[in-house]
């Protein structure tokens, strides 16, 4: 806790006042610290999302799903650190509600912004990125991909970033006058990270279409497992681990009490988490008659999106609540995805992270205490969540939530759509059937990820050299 007016000019009396001086440089220096920490941890979410991807493909494809996961990391760190970040924070004259509009480049930035909020953030939209690389797994070409990870990075997300996360953001709970008095209670990303990644993966997999052989001519399901459950389970508890620096990092500072609200984000996180694998273990026990692993690990990642929006804001118990809640959206969800709009989502990305994300905006908005609030936000008169709120009272938060969903959904989905049927129409999109056939690895990076796989493929042997040009 740093020192009071009256403490400092006390010491300045006695001639004591370097104390103070060092005392905020310890604590300025501390808050940095922390939040290199966190942005390495949430950075290292890039890992895990690697891991869970390969081991949700075939073996065929393992290298292509991990450069991809590669590029997103660098594509994106470019993108953001010449436009992107600007754009979500840039507030040249105070700013406005709509966009950012400076920093471009990161020119005069160390007059008002410092390098480990940038290295923070830049995490963070790395993230929104690499959600789509599993759900369009398999069969699309590298050309279009780099295009959305630049295209995400620098201008679809940082616009979400500003309106939400901002100062100066229509949409902002940090906003000097918030919508209806308290703005949109997203702490750590339910809808600016998850919605935003998972829409886009939504689009990105329903225009490139299923791969080969996911349907049968009457429009069943068929199973194409992946290739590795040990991969699959690696990447589950690595981004676990990353996000105790997503949601407890996200109160960007460890001094002033904010420590304090840390460590229950880490519980929150913990518990949601939990509930959210067991609800999954649950169901699909119940209608499957099996304990699968598969559903269980992303119940975890469900349970972990769900509590994203509210982890500073909710109470232990609520936070079991909301990922067992989680839990339902994401398998009812996923079955509809793939079942009924036929969409072949290889790793549920848009049932995780945009079905707990939409759930997780409106689990902050009821579960919201107030003390919470005021600890989290800094805020003296904080509004209450929708379920402890007096009669008549309490639905701004929740207004707020439904007003979020709306326009992220309208932002993220009337860009990256008209998006990805721009690549797949001048056909830079979908891999050809004799490249899917054959698979990535061989076809474009020189062979497969495991030097002993044997490759099953309709495509002959001298066809392979003729495959690997294009795009």
């Amino acid at each position: 806790m740093g020192l009071t007016d009256a403490q400092v000019s006390l010491l300045n009396a006695k001639g004591l006042g370097f104390l103070a001086v060092e005392l905020e440089q310890q604590n300025t220096d501390t808050d940095a610290m922390w939040l290199i920490v966190m942005a390495v941890l949430v950075f290292f979410m890039q890992t895990g999302f690697a891991m869970l991807c390969a081991g949700l493909v075939r073996a065929k494809n393992t290298k292509n799903i991990l450069l991809k996961n590669v590029l997103d990391a660098c594509v994106g760190a470019l993108g953001f650190w010449s436009v992107g970040y600007a754009l979500a924070y840039g507030a040249e004259g105070g700013g406005n509600a709509f966009i950012g509009n400076t920093y471009f480049f990161l020119t005069n930035f160390e007059e008002n912004e410092t390098y480990h909020s940038w290295l923070f953030q830049f995490a963070f939209a790395a993230t929104a990125a690499t959600i789509v690389s599993g759900a369009v797994a398999e069969r699309t070409k590298m050309a279009a991909y780099l295009c959305y990870s630049f295209f995400l990075t620098a201008f679809v997300y940082p616009v979400i970033v500003h309106w939400v996360w901002s100062s100066a953001g229509w949409l902002s709970a940090f906003n000097a006058a918030p919508l209806l008095g308290t703005g949109l209670m997203d702490f750590a990303g339910c809808g600016v990270v998850h919605m935003v990644g998972g829409i886009s993966a939504g689009c990105g997999a329903y225009v490139c279409g299923p791969r080969l052989g996911r349907y049968d001519a009457e429009g069943n399901v068929i199973d194409i497992p992946g290739h590795s459950s040990t991969l699959q389970a690696l990447g589950t508890f690595i981004l676990w681990v990353g996000w105790y620096g997503f949601n407890p990092g996200s109160t960007l500072a460890v001094t002033g009490g904010l420590g304090a609200v840390a460590g229950k984000c880490a519980v929150t996180t913990t518990l949601s988490a939990a509930a959210g694998a067991v609800g999954c273990l649950i169901i699909y026990k119940a209608t499957s008659h099996a304990f699968d692993l598969g559903q269980t690990l992303n119940g975890v990642l469900a349970g972990l999106v769900s509590i994203t929006a509210g982890c500073s804001l909710v109470e232990p118990w609520a936070a079991v609540i909301i990922g067992l809640i989680g839990s339902i959206v994401y398998t009812s969800l996923s079955e509809v995805v793939k079942r009924k709009l036929k969409v072949d989502d290889v790793v549920d990305a848009f049932a995780v992270h945009c079905g707990c994300g939409m759930w997780g905006l409106i689990a902050a908005s009821l579960f919201a205490t107030k003390e919470n609030h005021m600890a989290a936000y800094g805020v003296t008169d904080a509004p209450y969540g929708a379920f402890y709120a007096p009669t008549g009272q309490g639905h701004q938060m929740f207004v707020c939530a439904l007003v979020g969903i709306a326009v992220i959904w309208a932002w993220v989905a009337g860009l990256m759509f008209p998006f990805f049927v721009i690549m797949m129409k001048i056909g830079w999109l979908r891999s050809p059937p004799e490249e899917e056939e054959a698979g990535m690895d061989i076809s474009k990076h020189g062979g497969s990820a495991y030097p002993d796989y044997v490759v099953t493929s309709t495509v002959p042997v001298k066809s392979r050299g003729a495959i690997a040009g294009g795009l």
